[in-house]
């Protein structure tokens, strides 16, 4: 006898719901994937300049490089979501065809040949970072962006949606930024270690890529048939000048590349800060380990917040204790205890944002079919995109010029004053500027108040229409 599935009602918006537990863990669990290869990249200047030798310049020249070409073709990839149509729907056949790209890309980052010169490990690396970040990182996060405003509307669930996501992949991104130099350690610490590293990540990443595709499903993607046909018939420019016109679209574009200038700074520069400025490379897994306790309080609390605040106000809130916390550590860089307690403050801040910053990007798309009249799902989800990706890139290409600026040499056992520095503008006055303007920022955004109005009205449309 076949079991009869228990009704989902709606929302406390009064918006139907359509997930299940399963599908939330199955499509949060890609998450790992996306981080995996972020995070991977993220140690790759410290990967490049103390373990293969590529001079701290070229490899900041290496990543910034990659990453304008990575936001130009997240536009690409939008448009090809958007005119992608299969049995299995728009952005879900994606997760499964970039599955086995993603384990080569992953190992190929860290096959630099020894035998080669400074000329071409800079053409070799450059090359991997391209294909890595700007062709498999792309066709994987822009269809999963996607996935959450063609799977459901409801704001409470994509809300779940959300912190899920940034639960894993904070998981495997606190695995790489804690365990992977202890890893590669273990394993003998020299280029051979970091490969081997890479393969289990890799492999990891492609069944989940498989997971998300075998668990989801995609529900939005036929509805309003015309409208969708007209969005993929839209062209790209016209696109673009629609995004711009939604106020709402371009808070989060601009937020999403001051978070992930922060993202890029603050993290991939823990173990320089470790090092040079705390003394000790091994603490990195201390303060990574202490580090957890703002994660979980935040992922804790978000939803509880979220619930009683709104989207925005709950990103606010965490803001404004991650700058105080900023302040205090600019009085006192050398400090391992005041690091360890405000150092947490900013971890905190950043947590909503993380959870829920693709809710608020992809509320944006019904508030542009309110608007104007088109969804855009893939140009909503790929420009914002090309915004973290800037952020990333400019935030990893300024560890390399930060640290040269200040004359960093990755062989010397101590750093000269200008290069000590360059490390903590880097990991502690830069993200804090960046916080006080994502605040200010998100000030302007509150399409939350707004948003069940929007939804009810558009569906008051569809059926008048019909």
């Amino acid at each position: 006898m076949k079991k009869v599935m228990k009704e989902l009602g709606l929302d406390s918006q009064g918006i139907q719901k359509t997930m299940r537990g399963y599908q939330f863990f199955g499509d949060g669990i890609s998450q790992f994937a996306l981080n995996s290869i972020s995070g991977l990249v993220g140690m790759l200047t410290y990967f490049y300049t103390d373990k293969v030798g590529i001079a701290a310049a070229a490899a900041g020249t290496i990543m910034i490089v990659s990453k304008i070409i990575d936001a130009f073709t997240d536009l690409i990839m939008g448009k090809f979501v958007d005119n992608t149509t299969t049995r299995f729907g728009k952005a879900r056949p994606w997760m499964l065809w970039t599955s086995i790209p993603a384990l080569v890309a992953i190992v190929l980052l860290f096959t630099v040949p020894s035998g080669l010169g400074s000329s071409g490990k800079f053409a070799y690396a450059l090359a991997t970072n391209i294909f890595a970040t700007a062709i498999v990182y792309t066709a994987i996060a822009i269809p999963y962006g996607c996935l959450m405003a063609l799977i459901t509307k409801s704001t409470q669930e994509r809300s779940k949606m959300g912190i899920l996501r940034a639960i894993m992949g904070y998981i495997s991104g606190m695995i790489i930024a804690i365990g992977l130099i202890p890893i590669t350690n273990a394993f003998g610490g020299d280029q051979r270690a970091w490969i081997i590293v890479a393969c289990i990540f890799g492999a990891l990443s492609a069944m989940t890529l498989i997971w998300t595709f075998s668990t989801t499903r995609e529900k939005y993607a036929e509805i309003n048939e015309n409208k969708e046909e007209s969005d993929s018939k839209t062209s790209l420019s016209d696109s673009i000048k629609l995004l711009f016109k939604n106020k709402y679209w371009v808070i989060m574009l601009f937020a999403m590349l001051f978070i992930n200038i922060v993202y890029a700074t603050s993290g991939s520069t823990a173990i320089y800060y470790a090092k040079y400025i705390l003394k000790n490379e091994n603490l990195i897994a201390l303060l990574g380990g202490v580090g957890l306790i703002p994660v979980i309080i935040g992922f804790a609390v978000t939803q509880p917040l979220v619930k009683k605040f709104g989207l925005a106000k709950t990103v606010r809130i965490a803001l404004l204790i991650g700058i105080g916390g900023t302040i205090v550590r600019m009085f006192f860089p050398y400090s391992l205890l005041i690091t360890l307690i405000f150092g947490a403050f900013t971890t905190f801040a950043t947590i909503p944002l993380m959870a829920v910053g693709g809710v608020l990007v992809n509320n944006t798309i019904e508030y542009n079919e309110y608007k104007f009249g088109k969804r855009l799902v893939g140009m909503s989800n790929s420009a914002s995109s090309f915004g973290a990706k800037i952020g990333s890139g400019l935030g990893a290409a300024m560890i390399g010029w930060i640290l040269a600026l200040g004359h960093y040499d990755g062989k010397l056992a101590e750093q000269m004053t200008p290069a000590l520095n360059s490390i903590i503008v880097l990991t502690i006055w830069i993200p804090g500027v960046l916080l006080v303007g994502l605040y200010l920022l998100l000030r302007q955004y509150d399409l939350d108040i707004k948003y069940a109005k929007i939804v009810n009205e558009l569906e008051a449309r569809k059926q008048k229409s019909e």
